[in-house]
Parts: structure tokens; sequence; C-alpha cells
């Protein structure tokens, strides 16, 4: 292993533990858009993605492969009866002016700028190019999801890639994301519906990040939860096949239901080396979740089998949050959890029913610089938005000094239903969240 690879690895490891710092500090809030890293279920089902491609070129080393890394992947998962879930980009082809960065670091394929498949060799990969590779997937049942049209990062990410031009604006963002949608959808006639930043950099600009473009997209965060290696150079190829399905061996082992509801996160393109050991080391993981009767399908399958990171089948207030999620409500936080123990609060309950319409509202008050919302919430309060439209729907009296942590009242849910429904409402044992989401749902049916 290189020098900059045990760098590569050491700064990940530093900001993974940075990350699960900050988050344990951060407030979680009821979204929109949930980061889906896995779902809880006791099925032996497992989702793979594959980032960066569609690639026309072929693997590297090619050995037995005659096809494109894409076509390749594909088959190898079809021999299985497994699905993928791709996660596209659009091109890179303008990703220039740049220099190539030295191979074996995070800047290998380009300085300033991704580019997929290769530096000088954009008009090889993407999904503007690779119609027939789309259609393939399409065609086999796979799934397609956004990376991104250029993939260029949002905003700065300083410390692997302070050198990269990042989009620093949430309308870039978008029309970056649409772009991509449009050609799938007007080109093959599919819809997105999930989306990975490039590189996980969230932050946009103050008080806008990836949530917000995607809630914008009507979107999900596609996050994973198993690092399915390859992306990173070893000292050999064999190395690097191997690290693609030792730590899946060792999971299984360890645990055969530990990869019950996980993503695994890999690449459809080369990693640092220009090496492609996910095309040796694909049918090796396939063949170790198969002979533990693992199902491989795509992310939304597994999301519709079930949704959540902390409710499965059978779960208290399951069916009412999967039902509500699905008529465009917001039970959930952001990481994905429902937490139907927890109490729920006025500004939760706001989020839940107006999430949607609201993430508009709060990103053009943001982006018009205008001052706190009329309770007095900041303008990028993640509740503000959905609190304000719930008081022009007389669900909360209109006041500043809003609290939007204060416990939901039973007058809450009556005006609450008058509003929706115009009637009397049936008021549920508690105020827990579990409690008031089945409520929700009784009322949405």
């Amino acid at each position: 292993m290189s020098i900059v690879t045990k760098g590569i690895g050491l700064a990940k490891k530093v900001k993974h533990r940075f990350d699960a710092q900050i988050k344990a500090r951060t407030p979680v809030y009821v979204s929109p858009v949930r980061r889906i890293e896995r779902v809880k279920t006791d099925k032996r089902v497992v989702a793979m993605t594959f980032d960066d491609g569609p690639s026309r070129m072929p693997p590297n080393p090619a050995g037995e492969h005659r096809k494109g890394l894409t076509m390749d992947l594909a088959d190898t998962l079809e021999s299985f009866g497994a699905r993928g879930t791709f996660d596209v980009v659009g091109s890179t082809a303008g990703n220039y002016p740049d220099e190539a960065g030295k191979e074996g670091s995070a800047a290998w394929g380009g300085k300033k700028y991704d580019h997929y498949p290769d530096f000088g060799h954009d008009g090889e990969g993407g999904a503007q190019v690779c119609k027939e590779e789309i259609d393939r997937l399409i065609a086999g049942g796979h799934e397609i999801t956004s990376h991104t049209y250029a993939h260029v990062l949002y905003g700065p990410k300083n410390v692997v890639y302070a050198s990269r031009t990042y989009l620093g604006d949430i309308d870039r963002a978008v029309a970056d994301l649409q772009k991509l949608h449009d050609l799938l959808k007007e080109r093959h006639g599919y819809t997105i519906r999930l989306s990975r930043p490039p590189h996980y950099v969230d932050k946009i600009a103050p008080g806008l990040t990836s949530y917000d473009a995607l809630a914008l997209m009507g979107y999900q965060y596609m996050a994973a939860s198993f690092d399915g290696a390859g992306w990173l150079p070893l000292a050999s190829y064999e190395a690097e096949v191997e690290a693609t399905w030792r730590p899946l061996e060792r999971a299984l082992t360890e645990d055969p239901e530990s990869m019950c509801g996980q993503i695994i996160f890999q690449k459809d393109g080369f990693n640092m080396a220009r090496r492609t050991p996910i095309a040796d080391g694909l049918a090796i993981q396939l063949k170790l979740l198969a002979d533990r009767g693992y199902k491989v399908v795509t992310v939304s399958e597994l999301m519709a089998l079930s949704p959540f990171a902390d409710l499965g089948e059978g779960d208290d207030a399951f069916e009412a949050a999967r039902s509500l999620a699905e008529k465009g409500l917001c039970p959930a936080f952001r990481d994905n959890t429902v937490r139907p123990d927890k109490l729920m609060t006025r500004g939760e309950l706001a989020e839940t029913v107006f999430g949607w319409p609201a993430a508009k509202r709060r990103v053009e008050r943001i982006q018009k610089k205008r001052g706190p919302w009329p309770t007095g919430l900041p303008a990028a309060h993640p509740y503000g938005a959905a609190v304000d439209m719930a008081m022009e729907k007389g669900i909360f009296k209109a006041q500043a000094g809003f609290d939007p942590d204060a416990p939901v009242t039973e007058a809450d849910l009556i005006s609450l239903t008058k509003a929706l429904t115009g009637d009397a409402p049936a008021l549920p044992a508690t105020m827990r969240r579990g409690d008031v989401l089945k409520m929700l749902a009784g009322m949405m049916r």
C-alpha cells in the first residue's frame, strides 16, 4: 500500500470520526428528504449501488471481460438474478480546462473537476453518450439514480478536494440535477427518484444544502451503509479485488444477518490506480450473498419493503408512517428514523404535513435574504416555512415567539383536522409520534 493510499485512508478515518462527533451534537429535524443508508428488515435482502458510470471503457485489466465495464457489471448481476442501482452522471466533458492529477491521489481524474471514466476520455462515459448502456440497464430491471449531470461539487470540501471547483449556488445545483433528470425522462421514459451528491458534499451556500436541492427535485438522498471498496489503490490488482469481498465475507461469517437491509457502495468506473477490481470482485460478492440466501435488489425495491431505519414490518406505527410517506407527507427525520416513542412537537407536526411544499418557500426566503419568519423563527430554520404555512391554515394561532419544540396539544390536532378535513377528530391516545402519525394516516385514507 502506497504512502498516498495510507494517507487517504487515514484522512477518511479521521473524517468519519469527526463527522460522527458532529452528528452526535447536531439536532435532527423532520424532513421531506431522508438520508437512506440502510433500512430495518429481518429479511435477507441487500442493495448494491454503482457510482460514476455508465462507462463504455473495458475493465482494466480486461482478463476474460469482453465488454465495457457497465455492460459487464450488468451481465454479472443478472447471472445471479440480482438487480443493481446505477448512480449515473450525465457527462463530464464540459469540465475543462483542467489538468490531470497524480495517479493514486484523490485528484487522479482531474485537479479542478472529476472526469469520468477518465481524464481525456469523457466521451466514453456518462448517460449523455451511453444511450445503449442506459437502455440495457433499464431493460435488465436495474435502477438509475442521479449522481448529478456534471459531477461538480455542490460546495467546498477542504480536506481532500481543496483545489476543486464547486457550484456554491442552489439554482446551479438544481439545474444540473434537472438536466440529467430530463435526459432520462425525455430520451428513455425513465423517472429518477433518488440522488447521491458528488463525494457526499452537502453544503451549497449559507443556510442551504443538498437536502434543499433534492427537496426541490422531489428526490430522496441515497447514501450507503457498507463500503464495497475497490476505489482505493492497493499494492496489486489482486489485493484490490480481495478488498472488494473480504470485508463482506468477514461480516457475514461473524453474523449472517448483518447485511439485512444494507446498501453497498461500489464504483462503475476506475479506482485511483485506473483499475477496476469490481469487475472481478462482484461475482465473488454476489456468491457470498447468494450462499447465505440473500437477494440483491434495487434501492427503491429495498425501500418499498421497508422505508425506514428504525421501523420494519410489524412494528408499531410502521404502516401509518409508510402510508403517510407514500401520500407525500413527511413522517420521518432526516436520518430516516421515525422515533415513534418520542413526543410529537409542534414544529414536527407542521413539517410532517407541509414539508414538501414548505421546502420551496424556505429556499426562496433564504435566497431573497429576507429576515425571520413572522413567528420569529430564523429564515433558515428547518421548520420555519412549514410553521408559517400551518398558521396560514389556522392550525396554529398566529403569534411571535412561537416555540416549535413545544409538545403538540389536543387543540393543535383539532385545528389540524378541521383545516384538512372539516371533520371532528378522533384524538390519539397519547401525543407520542407513533400515535399522532396513526391519527394522520387515518385522516388521509
